[in-house]
């Protein structure tokens, strides 16, 4: 049975580094099998279809290696099925709706964002910027935008999130990822 997914790529086409131009990204997909592939923005997130019975990791991994064997370099990526992202919209323990998309953020994870990677974080300190945790996502509420926040420093420490492959959407992308991977 086929199903839809969204790759997000880590760190991609930032101030001309790391290129990896959406029209070969789609490219890319699809020489993997995949159908129906659609990218959004330039930073690297993609939807496809598969009848690949393959799980979430394999499917990174197939496209990281695909993505290095193309360009010469390996981007981290993660692979999320649409029913994991409305989810992870539905339980968005902010509220959302009533928030510009630059004030809220997912920070996706590739395995569980255990609350003792976070517990040495004084969140007091950082208010009214706020954080909390979900399935395999850490929710950043960031009134002044990503760009401006002293708490998303934080949460993405590498002594943070050690081990872990993490890649950030703000709300509008969580948005729109979660209806192009809606399947009726």
């Amino acid at each position: 049975m086929a199903k839809t997914y969204a790759a997000l790529l880590r760190g991609i086409n930032v101030s001309g580094h790391r290129k990896v131009p959406m029209a070969e990204l789609r490219s890319v997909l699809e020489d993997l099998g995949h159908r129906d592939v659609r990218t959004y923005l330039q930073s690297g997130n993609a939807v496809f279809t598969t009848d690949s019975t393959a799980s979430d990791a394999e499917l990174t991994t197939a496209l990281e290696d695909a993505i290095e064997q193309r360009f010469g370099f390996r981007v981290d990526c993660l692979v999320r099925d649409g029913a994991y992202l409305a989810a992870v919209a539905e339980a968005c323990p902010f509220p959302a709706a009533e928030l510009e998309g630059k004030q809220l953020h997912a920070i996706y994870y590739s395995g569980p964002a255990e609350p003792e990677r976070f517990a040495a974080i004084d969140r007091e300190a950082y208010l009214p910027e706020e954080f909390a945790l979900g399935d395999r996502v850490l929710y950043l509420y960031v009134p002044e935008g990503l760009g401006r926040s002293k708490l998303g420093d934080v949460v993405t420490r590498p002594s943070v999130v050690k081990g872990l492959v993490a890649t950030a959407r703000n709300w509008n992308t969580v948005v729109k990822l979660v209806e192009m991977t809606h399947e009726d």
